[in-house]
């Protein structure tokens, strides 16, 4: 069936609440950006005003339009993760950063949603024999080209991110849970060997740094200054007890004020908001983000076709997925990685990447129970 730019929909199927959860989320994330870097806060408010129109404006478009270029959005993506190991710009000991003209981006964190979308439109192409071997096994192909271009940069945090966005992503296209049993019985074994072998003396499988982080995490009475950030980032959420110290305040007696963070305003952020704003603040952004997660999670469940479920689900994923080792990072609970907060951190490549896939998650819902699922499947 022909498939159109705009689809019409009825008020009633638009998604405010998600709109509400995600402005909410945001607004938390300008105020903290601007206590950690006051020089951000513009940026930061404009990046999510930006991100706030280009929400609005995606959700209007059919999704189904979108997946017409589904070879297109592969092919840039995997061009834009090439042109980073051969044209990027390196910051920490990683070359991740691309700059094209006057704009400097992160394809890695544009990577998240142009995977899910490749997807989705893929998986509905071959919806008839996805549980097949030959199908499953192509998958896999096509997602290794994205995951191991982000692994050399090295992303190692990223890469595990597209992982996790890829078992969502197979899970929403209806594999069958036997063979979801079987992948389990041979990955988990698989993993538990690569992590021994990686972890060996004089291994080459991890970079020195990331193998630092983890024997830091096992043992951080041995590597004080490895667990630096994240000793002060705990003494800093836990200062902030019932009510926290307040916005912006000036006592000395603040982990952010004594300048004990680094990367306060990205890979820390959720210190800078415990110290200020307290256990209630910090649950707030918790319940707001689980709030996100689970309303895309329940528009996959009721989405019109498979396409539409990985898209909602698997962008459900994402949020949940990276809020939880983001948080788990500034709580000590799992070992140092590198990814922000969605919609909280600084970044605006992040940023504006998950407003675009939450308004395309908003057309979704815009579409739930209404047209006939098998002919939608069929583009």
């Amino acid at each position: 069936m022909p498939i159109k730019f705009f689809k019409p929909f009825k008020v009633k199927d638009y998604d405010f609440w998600l709109i509400l959860l995600v402005a909410g989320i945001a607004t938390m994330g300008v105020f903290a950006v601007g206590s950690a870097e006051p020089s951000l806060f513009r940026k930061q408010m404009y990046g999510a005003i930006a991100g706030f129109v280009v929400m609005i404006l995606l959700s209007f478009i059919d999704y189904h339009f979108i997946l017409k270029f589904y070879w297109i959005i592969y092919g840039v993506n995997t061009a834009l993760l090439l042109m980073v190991l051969f044209m990027g710009d390196s910051s920490h000991n990683a070359q991740r950063w691309l700059k094209i003209g006057s704009i400097k981006f992160q394809p890695s964190e544009l990577s998240k949603i142009l995977l899910i979308l490749f997807f989705a439109q893929f998986i509905m192409k071959m919806r008839e024999k996805f549980n097949s071997f030959r199908s499953i096994a192509l998958c896999v192909l096509l997602a290794l080209v994205p995951i191991a271009l982000v692994y050399r940069q090295p992303d190692l945090s990223t890469t595990i991110m597209l992982t996790l966005i890829f078992a969502v992503i197979m899970f929403a296209g209806k594999l069958r849970f036997r063979i979801i049993l079987g992948i389990l019985a041979i990955v988990i074994p698989a993993v538990a060997i690569f992590i021994s072998i990686a972890m060996k003396p004089g291994s080459t499988v991890l970079e020195s740094y990331q193998m630092e982080r983890i024997l830091s995490f096992q043992d951080p009475e041995s590597y004080p200054e490895l667990v630096y950030q994240q000793t002060n980032s705990v003494t800093a959420i836990a200062s902030g007890q019932l009510d926290g110290k307040g916005y912006r305040n000036n006592e000395i007696t603040s982990v952010k004020n004594g300048n004990f963070l680094d990367e306060d305003q990205t890979d820390f952020i959720f210190a800078i908001i415990g110290e200020e704003f307290g256990f209630k603040g910090s649950v707030l952004v918790i319940v707001l983000l689980f709030l996100i997660a689970l309303e895309c999670i329940s528009i996959g469940r009721r989405a019109p076709d498979t396409g539409g479920s990985i898209i909602a689900g698997a962008t459900g994923g994402l949020i949940g997925f990276q809020s939880f080792i983001n948080i788990g990072v500034a709580t000590f609970i799992i070992p140092n990685t590198g990814l922000p907060l969605p919609f909280v951190s600084y970044g605006l490549t992040s940023l504006l990447t998950l407003f675009a896939g939450m308004g395309i998650v908003i057309n979704v819902r815009t579409q739930v129970k209404r047209g006939n699922a098998n002919g939608l499947d069929v583009l």
